[in-house]
């Protein structure tokens, strides 16, 4: 693909807090459009880790994202399915330090998406050793919602069984794909 036609692809977000199904939908909907999708590096980063995570890996975890959205950009097949952006480090870093380092807000305000998926916390939690808050689900998802309005964006809230929840995605994708 050349930077022409990179230019012309879709980048789809999905955001949402812990166990919302964002890694599944993911998958799905890139099985339906036979096109790539990029795994949340975080989880890859920290599993790797032999301590547990600082501050200051927020930012190599966001320049990984990125990196890895852009390299698999390349062989997207007119979207890019993102199971994360940098709204997730942004609040999280604010949650947990108080504060966001600058260079990710300016990662952050440097990468625009053509669609934003909001997974809504109605599945059931699944325990896993890198999620923290089982108990404020809904609180994230409040935030998230908040913070992807001051942005200006109006995401797509994803909530309903496994197969509602690909068809509002299926659903919004299709119309943005619209000539």
């Amino acid at each position: 693909m050349n930077t022409a036609e990179a230019e012309k692809v879709k980048r789809i977000a999905i955001v949402g807090p812990e166990c919302t199904g964002k890694t599944d939908l993911a998958m799905a909907l890139a099985s339906h459009y036979q096109t790539v999708w990029v795994p949340e590096y975080a989880r890859n980063y920290i599993d790797r880790l032999e301590r547990p995570y600082t501050e200051d890996d927020l930012y190599t975890i966001a320049q990984w994202q990125l990196f890895t959205e852009d390299s698999l950009l390349l062989n997207a097949n007119r979207i890019l399915i993102c199971d994360t952006d940098l709204t997730i480090i942004k609040v999280w870093s604010e949650h947990k330090y108080n504060r966001v380092d600058p260079k990710i807000m300016a990662l952050m305000k440097a990468r625009t998406y053509d669609l934003h998926l909001l997974t809504y916390v109605d599945i059931p939690w699944e325990d896993d050793p890198q999620r923290e808050h089982p108990d404020k689900r809904e609180y994230f998802f409040n935030l998230y919602k908040h913070e992807l309005e001051q942005q200006g964006i109006m995401p797509v809230e994803i909530r309903g069984t496994r197969s509602e929840r690909v068809t509002t995605a299926i659903s919004a994708i299709d119309r943005i794909l619209q000539p």
